[in-house]
């Protein structure tokens, strides 16, 4: 069994997925670095590291081409733009990634935590989706989503983001997550 204190969760820290994976983290002794910015509300403390506008900025993103690629409108307000920038900073920093959120018809998923998966579809990265609606867990194969059994985390560098509306289906996800990789 791998040292869990030898594994290190990158996400954002706020209230939902990314606080439940912190709290699992912290659990099974894992490490964690929380992204986030100024003026951004933070459920989690520990790891906290907060981005400068020079780094938010060396991540920066077309609103235009997030919109087009996940087929829907977001809004350009500059908090949206710093969330996205610091979801690059997470993908960016782990070496595969779990999301908690809801597959759309178009395999996009949900909300802002939409542009984590497919970031991480252009990274190239493992890439890992419980899907609330279906309590199912699903990983991202070339060009589609394929039903998977739940996952285990395997790279010592792993990022976790997600929606805010947790469900208890995504909490015990995670859980289970952690269970099957650390236990």
């Amino acid at each position: 069994m791998s040292n869990p204190k030898e594994f290190i969760l990158y996400s954002g820290g706020a209230s939902g997925t990314e606080s439940e994976f912190g709290v699992n983290a912290e659990k099974y002794g894992l490490q964690e670095v929380n992204y986030s910015f100024e003026g951004h509300q933070n459920a989690r403390q520990r790891g906290l590291r907060v981005l400068t506008e020079k780094e938010l900025e060396s991540k920066d993103v077309s609103l235009t081409y997030v919109s087009k690629l996940m087929n829907r409108s977001f809004t350009r307000a500059p908090i949206f733009r710093k969330v996205l920038q610091s979801i690059c900073w997470q993908v960016n920093s782990g070496h595969e990634i779990f999301i908690i959120g809801n597959i759309l018809e178009d395999g996009t998923v949900k909300g802002g935590t939409g542009w984590g998966a497919e970031f991480a579809k252009i990274c190239n990265k493992p890439l890992y989706v419980f899907s609330q609606d279906k309590e199912q867990w699903f990983c991202w194969e070339k060009e589609k989503w394929v039903e998977c059994d739940a996952p285990k985390i395997t790279h010592r560098h792993f990022t976790a983001t997600g929606t805010r509306f947790l469900e208890d289906s995504g909490r015990k996800a995670i859980e289970k997550l952690f269970e099957d990789s650390f236990e």
